[in-house]
């Protein structure tokens, strides 16, 4: 599939600096938001990132499940395409390469690429709920979650050892965090 989203022609940098959210729910009931901060020395992953989020390519997050959740380590979705860990699309055709690995999994909160491999990643994305230093050099780390780190803990308690979820934890909306300013700040 090398259909690619117009969103990939624009000047990564548009795409540098900005905030999403990931609405949850837990068994279709709310659980809160994610806010997560986009790295700006990872433009391309990001601005995929931020695209899938915003739906701006016409698909994306939005519906999809964490399909993968285990305590300790991380929770894993934005497989929107098969919903099971098996599928997924970037902006930029069915995969891209790893763009650099300038940030480091170093506790709770940081958002990086899953993949099954060098140059593989597509839409799917973990979040990690402790260190996991060995995931370094191999997985491309392009944010951090800003706010409702309790959000995420509560989805860690949603997990197995198997990575079996034991409720379903949908991305039930998402989007841009649009900041508004005051006139003080004008």
């Amino acid at each position: 599939d090398r259909t690619v989203c117009a969103a990939d022609d624009h000047d990564n940098k548009q795409f540098t600096d900005k905030e999403v959210y990931l609405d949850m729910t837990k068994d279709g009931d709310p659980l809160g938001r994610i806010t997560i901060q986009l790295y700006s020395d990872v433009p391309k992953t990001s601005q995929n990132f931020y695209a899938l989020t915003t739906g701006i390519c016409g698909y994306g997050y939005k519906g999809s499940t964490f399909h993968r959740i285990i305590p300790g380590f991380m929770c894993q979705g934005g497989d929107f395409t098969h919903h099971n860990g098996m599928g997924g699309r970037s902006i930029y055709g069915s995969t891209f390469k790893d763009e650099n690995f300038l940030h480091r999994h170093t506790g709770c909160g940081v958002v990086s690429m899953a993949n099954s491999g060098p140059n593989t990643n597509n839409s799917q994305f973990f979040i990690c709920f402790a260190e996991t230093k060995w995931l370094d050099g191999k997985h491309v780390v392009f944010g951090r979650v800003i706010d409702g780190l309790d959000v995420v803990k509560s989805i860690e308690k949603c997990g197995t050892n198997s990575g079996k979820p034991l409720h379903k934890i949908v991305i039930a909306d998402c989007g841009e965090v649009v900041k508004t300013h005051t006139h003080e700040n004008l």
